[in-house]
């Protein structure tokens, strides 16, 4: 390690690395909660039974085992490449640095926009419940502004306050919905318990069935930034691999037992027509029915708290992704600053902070939908694109180490699973493209617009790394090779 990578606040010097002590149950609260399990469960969910029919929770079983196929090769390159750049440091040392930096602006793209559309969820969310109990009635854009100056404020310090909030978050939502299982399961739910979501013939029903894919894949996405947190963990050759399993391994467990929970809930007969009927409100009539409406109160508040720790797990990502590129120059240098007292990367915050206040202005202006407009426009492309970099990375696993002899992992972890999740994450990716609708909530030009931006944002990083080649070679063969433990 030289002087240069660890070097202290100096006069003007910079440090050139953050840190934190985050252990894997930290880590792995900051990618689920990234997920937003009570948003998945009460507003994806309903979609997916509406959709797909029964076989919603089956599919939810399917997503998880093909993530999990790609965790595989995800700990095995973790290992190997320490480099807090994710996506941009295992694509480009499997692929190459110039489809490496492509994927690196893909990525930070579609951190930086899935952070600003949670901000209309936000304040989306926020308008029922502060009027119920409070009688407040204020513009949505009031919440956005006021959950986005709470993100400022977190991601200007270190990363275990932020790690504190999400977990207090996480655990809340994921226990009213525990909650409303055990009612359910105490009474034997609409019509008794069975199996059907699992059978093959209820989860690959045809018709459907390809939306209903587009959708539940689209829940996972976050867990594969374990990654960019490694410099803010404690002892990260253990903790990164083990924060991807648990995160992967909650999200699919939880994910498929309350979808089942729900099915239950309104029994084989009457799920599909209460979805259709009232996809928002479906998970909702069903608290109100097992366990009261004091419950459903509650709910509606931490549907906007699963909002705010999505945002705020999203924007940290974002701004280490600034933070890892800009260190290695692919983004102007200055984003690498940072902070002296709190070891946080407060200069690349502080940009997704403006950025993020810029875009909720310019929506405010345009009279935008804090749901269909900021929230499902911002976030669409973003899922698709995580799921496009995963199949990318999936491919860059299996390369890499075909070309690197005696690194002691198995044919199945390095080849095998990857190529296993590859097959799964490009069907994923050409389902959520063929559904995009689904996602977008539009059905016109929008929808080619928001595509397009995708293979305009991979040339970018593509032809910065390309110039980089051309004009300051030292750089260029730096891309990728920063190691941070």
């Amino acid at each position: 390690m030289t002087m240069s990578d660890t070097q202290r606040d100096t006069g003007s010097t910079p440090r050139r690395r953050i840190s934190g002590h985050m252990g894997p149950f930290e880590l792995a609260f900051f990618v689920i909660a990234a997920a937003g399990p009570l948003l998945v469960v009460a507003g994806f969910a309903p979609l997916a039974f509406m959709i797909g029919g029964i076989g919603a929770p089956g599919a939810q079983l399917v997503a998880s085992i093909v993530l999990l196929l790609f965790a595989v090769g995800l700990t095995r390159m973790a290992l190997r490449i320490k480099n807090a750049g994710a996506f941009y440091s295992y694509i480009g040392q499997g692929l190459g640095r110039p489809l490496g930096a492509g994927a690196a602006t893909l990525a930070l793209g579609a951190y930086s926009v899935i952070a600003i559309g949670q901000l209309g969820a936000v304040g989306a969310f926020a308008l029922l419940p502060m009027n119920d109990l409070f009688g407040i009635d204020l513009p949505w854009w009031v919440y956005s502004f006021i959950a986005l100056a709470i993100v400022a404020f977190l991601g200007h310090r270190q990363i275990s306050l932020s790690a504190k909030v999400l977990g207090v978050a996480l655990l809340t939502e994921a226990g009213i919905l525990l909650i409303l299982a055990v009612p359910v399961l105490l009474q034997g739910g609409a019509e008794g318990f069975d199996l059907a979501p699992f059978e093959p013939s209820a989860v690959f029903a045809g018709g459907g069935t390809g939306a209903m894919f587009a959708i539940v894949f689209g829940a996972f996405i976050g867990f594969e930034s374990t990654a960019i947190y490694s410099e803010e963990a404690r002892d990260p050759e253990r903790t990164v691999p083990r924060a991807v399993y648990l995160a992967v391994g909650f999200l699919g467990i939880f994910y498929t037992f309350m979808a089942w929970v729900v099915y239950v809930a309104f029994g084989k007969s009457q799920i599909v027509v209460a979805a259709t009927e009232d996809p928002v409100g479906l998970v909702f009539t069903a608290m109100d029915q097992y366990v009261g409406s004091g419950a459903v109160t509650v709910m509606e508040v931490l549907l906007v708290t699963s909002a705010f720790a999505s945002t705020l797990a999203f924007h940290n990502t974002a701004s280490r992704y600034m933070f890892t590129l800009s260190r290695e120059r692919m983004l102007p240098t200055a984003l690498a600053k940072v902070h002296p007292k709190h070891h946080s990367p407060f200069a690349a915050s502080g940009l997704q902070v403006t950025l993020a206040a810029v875009a909720l202005v310019l929506f405010v202006l345009a009279g935008a939908d804090p749901y269909l407009q900021v929230f499902l426009l911002m976030v669409a492309p973003g899922v698709l694109t995580v799921i496009v970099l995963q199949a990318l990375c999936s491919l860059a696993i299996v390369t890499y180490f075909r070309r690197t002899p005696g690194h002691g992992h198995s044919v199945w972890s390095t080849t095998v699973a990857p190529l296993l999740s590859l097959a799964g994450l490009a069907v994923a990716s050409w389902l959520i493209i063929d559904n995009f609708d689904l996602l977008s909530g539009r059905t016109d030009w929008v929808n080619w617009l928001l595509l397009g931006t995708l293979p305009v944002a991979f040339a970018v990083g593509l032809l910065r790394a390309l110039w980089l080649r051309r004009t300051a070679p030292q750089h260029y063969e730096q891309l990728t090779q920063t190691n941070v433990f």
